[in-house]
């Protein structure tokens, strides 16, 4: 099993250096990440340049650096090295929940993966004060990749691990809250203005959401895909509005 692995960390971040550890046991591994930290760069794509592909090879692994985004490492990952069964993207450092999934550069490469015709997972993991301690993640990342890995059916899934040692694995669906999204200014050392955006949750996670899983200390594991489609809505606006 040819295993292509990304992130939106960056090739340096530990993150992925720890999922490469454990998925090695599982196939051959290769790693194209983006050169510099992308978080949050959601499913952007880079058109308006051409890329560098970069072989940045990383302790046993053959690796290589990218100046894109999470999609472009996907799209040049799986160009340069054919036969690619699954794209692991991860360990991301800070959980990808709920809303977070629309802007989640972790997340969307393993979209990407999905829009290419292969299987994407997306692993994060809720960070700490003090330093992430991944020996704590990888056991239970070694059961995720052991259950997932093997099920051809699951093309797209969203995992995240909780802060410390996680009691169990869960299959989870979105959690879908409001969040306040407020604009916090303020300014530089230089006495120059700078805005914060911030997304504080409003409601309580609801018992079964990705969001509840990992705060009662289980991994969560949510299936997705691509079609945004609202079914019921659709179907209520057919019969109500019936267009020729």
């Amino acid at each position: 099993m040819r295993l292509l692995i990304a992130n939106d960390d960056g090739i340096y971040s530990p993150g992925i250096v720890a999922l490469a550890e454990v998925a090695a046991k599982f196939g051959d591994v290769r790693i194209v990440a983006p050169d510099v930290e992308r978080s949050s760069a959601g499913h952007s794509i880079t058109a308006s340049r051409p890329l560098s592909y970069k072989r940045s090879p990383i302790k046993d692994f053959e690796a290589y650096r990218v100046d894109g985004t999470p999609a472009d490492c996907v799209a040049l990952g799986a160009h340069n090295w054919e036969k690619v069964d699954v794209v692991l993207s991860g360990i991301n450092l800070g959980s990808n929940l709920g809303n977070s999934m629309w802007h989640s550069g972790t997340l969307a490469a393993a979209k990407q993966a999905v829009l290419l015709g292969l299987r994407g997972i997306a692993l994060s993991v809720a960070t700490p004060r003090d330093e992430l301690n991944f020996d704590l993640v990888k056991p239970s990342l070694e059961e995720v990749l052991a259950l997932l890995l093997p099920e051809r059916e699951l093309t797209l899934v969203n995992v995240n691990f909780p802060e410390g040692k996680p009691k169990g694995l869960r299959w989870t669906r979105q959690s879908v809250r409001h969040y306040n999204g407020r604009v916090v200014p303020g300014q530089d050392p230089m006495g120059r203005k700078h805005f914060w955006f911030t997304v504080i949750p409003m409601e309580q996670a609801e018992e079964g959401t990705d969001r509840w899983s990992v705060e009662q200390g289980y991994v969560s594991m949510t299936p997705l895909r691509l079609d945004l489609t609202n079914e019921n809505e659709l179907e209520r606006a057919q019969l109500k509005h019936p267009l020729l």
